[in-house]
């Protein structure tokens, strides 16, 4: 009987693959597709970094490294958490896993049972709310606007709470709004926390070097919520570093080792060559890669330009990562040719099929009158991009 496990049904595809699964069957067919749906820095990692790989390698760091990560490493980001995020962690509160993705989905197999309810801000990362359905737990959504900066307020965090929630998950910078919360944001966010001690909170900081407005602020750092929160990073987006999947956690001691043990009978520990590398680009000054930064604060600035001159579209300015989300409902019910735009859907469909560029639904993101962007590329790119999307747009009626 060819059926597969109900936790499966429960699961949609990941709408950023599917996009660029799509996007490459185009491209085999000789179409010349622009893909701005993956969020991938567009960068090499910095030779520093490659380095220590090499030399991983020559040193024979080959064998299973330890389930949580090699001790080096899982010391070396506690030396990264205390000097640019102001936390203090031991090295058995670090689990080193095979991406950010397989932090997030650690804690959550580990905190959620049926029955649960986890607090998803919506937008949020397409792959939070598919991780909270495998345990059969259920997502809750707080709908945010472009008008706030797609921030949660403390009166809706308060309204949704129940007996029954568990976790609260939300990014900053955020993917794939691109908005970032302050100090005095998230102080507000832990005062409503403060008054339901059993709620705990994955903070998801992947995007932490890619911040236009300055240092991103922990909520970890708040007094009272180190010992509620699960820090999640890792190496991926600021380091270019995408490929060799590795992502950390910083948890109270009870979450880490449920963690690790979850991992321990699923993955076992990521690749110990690339741990090592990883090793070498949490130790290094943050500064070494501004670099990056700079050019995505351009190509935003650009992009932004851009969009803003687009009828239909309306756009804020992200505060990091490398994304814009456009709000573009007021296309909803034009058409051209034998495509009608009656959802985000449909635009990015129109958009692939009629200007080659494959972007990102907001459905998928729980927004469904967005679209993603990603900025993660050249600024040529992005140029050739942007006039095919205002030709295509400007075609609707």
């Amino acid at each position: 009987m060819n059926t597969v496990s109900k936790t499966l049904q429960r699961l949609s595809e990941s709408a950023t693959l599917a996009m660029s699964r799509r996007s490459r069957e185009l491209a085999e067919e000789g179409i010349d597709v622009i893909s701005l749906s993956l969020g991938e820095p567009d960068f090499n990692t910095p030779d520093f970094i490659k380095e220590a790989a090499k030399k991983a390698i020559d040193d024979n760091f080959t064998k299973y490294p330890p389930v949580n990560g090699y001790l080096s490493l899982r010391e070396a980001i506690c030396k990264k958490l205390l000097r640019d995020n102001n936390l203090q962690y031991s090295a058995n509160q670090i689990v080193v896993s095979t991406g950010a993705k397989q932090s997030i989905a650690n804690t959550v197999m580990a905190l959620l049972s049926e029955g649960d309810e986890c607090i998803l801000p919506t937008p949020y990362w397409v792959s939070y709310e598919e991780i909270v359905k495998i345990t059969g737990a259920t997502p809750v959504r707080i709908n945010t606007e472009i008008d706030s900066d797609f921030k949660l307020t403390p009166a809706q965090l308060a309204s949704a709470i129940t007996d029954k929630t568990r976790l609260l998950i939300y990014s900053s910078p955020c993917n794939p709004t691109g908005s970032a919360y302050s100090k005095e944001e998230l102080e507000a966010l832990a005062d409503v926390l403060k008054k339901h001690p059993n709620i705990l909170v994955i903070s998801d900081e992947i995007y932490e070097l890619i911040n236009f407005e300055g240092s991103n602020f922990s909520l970890a750092a708040i007094d009272g919520m180190h010992d509620r929160t699960i820090t999640i990073n890792g190496v991926s987006k600021g380091f270019a570093m995408t490929g060799w999947r590795i992502g950390y956690l910083a948890a109270p001691q009870w979450i880490a080792n449920a963690c690790s043990k979850m991992q321990g009978q699923i993955t076992s520990a990521p690749c110990g060559i690339a741990q090592k590398a990883a090793e070498e680009a949490v130790l290094a000054d943050p500064s070494v890669v501004s670099y990056m930064k700079d050019a995505f604060k351009e190509r935003r600035n650009m992009v932004v330009e851009r969009l803003k001159n687009i009828p239909g579209l309306v756009v804020n300015m992200p505060k990091g990562a490398f994304y814009v989300f456009p709000d573009v409902s007021a296309l909803f019910g034009k058409s051209h040719g034998d495509y009608t735009i009656n959802t985000a859907d449909d635009l990015c469909e129109y958009l692939l099929m009629d200007a080659h560029v494959a972007l990102v639904t907001g459905a998928a993101f729980g927004a469904d009158k967005y679209i993603r962007i990603s900025y993660a590329a050249s600024v040529e790119i992005l140029t050739e991009a942007l006039n095919r999307i205002e030709k295509a747009i400007n075609k609707l009626n």
